[in-house]
């Protein structure tokens, strides 16, 4: 089974550059235009402007009576600018291309346009508490403060800023150019259709894309906290995984000896320090420990090797090993079981006393 593919989708290349919008001074121009823009229809509104008999006049003229054959699909269509279906098809989107890229700005830009939205939108609404067309009850009036929550239109904003957003975020002039392109058609088509379904008036339509292309417009202005936001992510997320990380152990083979963990027996010299021997190195050192203990035996009365310890000696420093702590390798025979390989098997005290 293949999986290079899989492998190639785990990461995508970032690309050379990517740039993160900045407030311009077309930028700018553009956000101070569409405030006044959104002003002036607010006060066209308070005030019962001919704003407010073009909204009575559309609504009486009943678009869906006079194009039922619409009626069907636009049922269909408006659902693209619902708060709810719009912003888990772009999340799921935009959480794919965070994976990819192992960066979560996409999400996090997402979250705080939302955020945005729900925040002033949300305020107009209930501040001016204005009633839909299905609910009017004065005709020319503005039906304000009636305890409405439909100016402006919250499915015209929201699809001003849910597809707007796969335009801010992308990263090429051509994608950039597209994008713009099929958000604004489907912002239009979602405002006009609230005002064919006569859910919303125009005067509610007009603010919403005016509500939706500012949130837009002012993003840049918080792209320096989404990116502290997104580096205290990622520094969670990495001292959690330091936490559960195991400790690194060393691997022993199935059947094979295990690497001895205490000290073997202090060297025959004078109390040095700790050897570690493995375990399969035990034959040559009750070798050693055989000759030492019997050599003093097989060399006649009087003389003694040189540089061989007395058995005495060898016999005090290994009770002070044992004493101290200090033992053999759990599968070393003790070294008065080893079979000796020189000097006589005699005692010290049956040898023979030299006259």
């Amino acid at each position: 089974m293949r999986t290079d593919i899989f492998a190639r989708l785990d990461r995508e290349p970032e690309p050379p550059k990517i740039e993160i919008p900045r407030m311009s001074r077309t930028r700018l121009a553009l956000f101070g235009g569409t405030s006044a823009f959104y002003l002036a229809i607010v006060v066209a509104v308070l005030i019962s402007s001919w704003l407010v008999i073009l909204d009575w006049k559309v609504m009486l003229f009943r678009p869906y009576q006079q194009w039922p054959e619409l009626h069907a699909f636009l049922d269909y269509f408006v659902v693209l600018g619902q708060r709810g279906p719009t912003a888990v098809m772009v999340a799921a989107w935009l959480g794919w291309r965070s994976w990819r890229q192992h960066t979560l700005r996409p999400l996090l830009v997402l979250g705080a346009s939302l955020l945005l939205l729900n925040a002033t939108v949300g305020a107009v609404k209930l501040g001016l508490g204005r009633l839909g067309p299905h609910y009017a009850t004065q005709i020319g009036s503005a039906e304000l403060f009636a305890g409405g929550d439909i100016f402006p239109s919250g499915h015209t904003a929201n699809a001003v800023v849910t597809w707007g957003i796969l335009a801010y975020l992308a990263t090429t002039p051509l994608a950039r150019r597209y994008l713009s392109a099929l958000s604004a058609v489907v912002a239009l088509g979602v405002g006009l259709t609230t005002v064919y379904l006569g859910t919303h008036w125009l005067s509610d339509v007009l603010l919403g894309w005016a509500a939706g292309l500012l949130i837009l417009l002012a993003l840049p202005w918080c792209e320096p906290l989404i990116g502290r936001v997104e580096d205290a992510i990622l520094s969670m997320r990495d001292q959690l995984r330091a936490r559960r990380l195991p400790v690194p152990s060393l691997p022993v083979a199935s059947g094979g000896p295990r690497p001895a963990i205490y000290p073997q027996r202090l060297s025959a010299e004078d109390g040095g320090e700790p050897v570690r021997r493995p375990v399969g190195a035990t034959s040559s050192a009750r070798t050693t420990a055989t000759r030492s203990t019997f050599g003093s035996a097989a060399a006649p009365a009087g003389q003694k090797q040189a540089g061989a310890p007395s058995a005495s000696g060898v016999t005090a420093r290994h009770g002070q090993g044992r004493a101290h702590g200090v033992g053999r390798s759990p599968h070393a025979p003790h070294a008065s079981l080893a079979p000796a390989t020189a000097g006589s098997r005699r005692p010290p005290r049956s040898r023979p006393v030299g006259g």
